[in-house]
């Protein structure tokens, strides 16, 4: 997946999930590594970092 792309998805899962969307994107990457989706997994680790530099200051 493209950077770009990722930041693209990133936005959208934001703007429909509102904070949870990390928390969701984080759990599909952890449940993709277990279930052996190494490159499933790679595509939504670049999603959750894309949604990570997206907060704002005064989120952590």
């Amino acid at each position: 997946m493209k950077a770009v792309d990722a930041e693209e998805y990133a936005r959208k899962l934001k703007a429909a999930h509102g904070n949870q969307a990390l928390a969701e994107v984080a759990q599909k990457a952890v449940t993709l590594e277990k279930s052996g989706q190494a490159d499933e997994a790679k595509d939504w680790r670049q999603i959750e970092k894309a949604l990570l530099t997206m907060r704002g200051p005064g989120e952590s």
